[in-house]
């Protein structure tokens, strides 16, 4: 099968790239505009992939080109990664998570619909949700984002199943699925590839970079919650597990449908739990400075995986946060600058 995947060097995009050439993808085009991806994730995957792999540096928003590169391919499936997610940055911004997110995500289907290819599996967020107050989130859990970030992926959702509902329509078998993930932790087992963000927001290597002396003390928004340490608790999902399971749902992905899973674990740590297991594997303490409560931070966000699981068979193969952290350390020790910069 050829497939064609969009946000191909950023951190999860990558990783299921990857996982698509190790399940014996014969042709994998990765797409990105290198905005916030590395090219040193396509290097990286370059040097694996035996020739299967083509690199394209494209912005999904120039249509014209999209539609060539479609009609020149003709891939199979598309999985779809391209988007910036910053929560912050897209309150400050919230056009340009739009005109990204709707934007390219309609650039992409117009090209799919003209080139043929009639499987999509999206990388959505459980931002779609909000803030919920019933736990464990299941799918049919309301989706009302409270951030331009999780609103503009819920629009892309959205015109997706549109998409295939026009195409039930007209006779066509397009058919998409979308996963609506948690927090996503760890690096490659192998160290081929890692998480690289600028600015960096993520838990796991914000603490690992701490660690290193490469910022200053994290801030630790809230000692005050009703959970059993006071801090709030997440559900985490490595990242390789995380590629599984999009690969997973596209091989079982079902013409004219339009379906929506969850990926996570089914519990959560807190973020306490997190910066302990990050000073267990790094040897030392980490500064940690206690600062008020952020607006806006639920107590708690759990996921409820059983519909992945039952429909799909996917299950995560790392449950603890042990080989999360300890996978992105020695990615971070190997590359303490993150990937090499142009």
């Amino acid at each position: 099968m050829n497939y064609l995947v969009t946000g191909a060097a950023g951190y999860i995009g990558s990783h299921t790239v990857r996982e698509l050439l190790a399940r014996g993808a014969r042709r994998v085009v990765a797409v990105d505009s290198l905005v916030r991806g590395h090219r040193g994730a396509i290097e990286a995957l370059e040097r694996v992939a035996d020739g299967r792999l083509r690199f394209v540096h494209l912005d999904l928003r120039d249509r014209a080109a999209l539609a060539a590169l479609l009609a020149e391919e003709r891939p199979d499936a598309v999985l779809h990664f391209a988007a910036f997610t910053l929560v912050g940055e897209s309150v400050a911004h919230p056009a340009m998570y739009w005109s990204c997110g709707v934007g390219g995500t309609s650039s992409l289907l117009e090209a799919m619909r003209a080139a043929g290819t009639e499987r999509m599996v999206f990388s959505s967020t459980a931002a779609t949700y909000g803030a919920p107050e019933r736990m464990p989130i299941a799918e049919d859990t309301p989706q009302v984002p409270v951030n331009p970030y999780g609103a503009s992926k819920l629009a892309c959702e959205a015109i997706i199943r549109g998409e295939v509902d026009a195409a039930r329509a007209e006779g066509r078998a397009f058919g998409a699925t979308m996963l609506r993930y948690f927090n996503v932790a760890g690096c490659a087992s192998d160290g081929l590839l890692g998480e690289d963000h600028t600015p960096e927001t993520h838990l796991v290597p914000s603490a690992l970079q701490a660690a290193l002396g490469q910022r200053p003390a994290l801030q630790l928004f809230g000692t005050d919650y009703p959970t059993p340490d006071g801090t709030c608790i997440r559900d985490y999902v490595h990242v390789e597990d995380l590629a599984t399971a999009h690969v997973d749902a596209l091989q079982a992905l079902h013409p004219h449908r339009c379906d929506a899973f969850n990926v996570g674990i089914g519990h959560g740590f807190s973020v306490r739990e997190v910066f302990a297991e990050c000073e267990r594997v790094v040897g030392r303490p980490i500064p940690v400075q206690v600062a008020a409560r952020r607006a806006g931070d639920p107590p708690v966000l759990l996921s409820d995986p059983a519909r992945i699981m039952r429909e799909l068979g996917w299950s995560p193969r790392h449950r603890t946060l042990t080989p999360m952290v300890e996978s992105a350390w020695r990615w971070m020790q190997a590359n303490p600058g993150g990937y090499p910069k142009p």
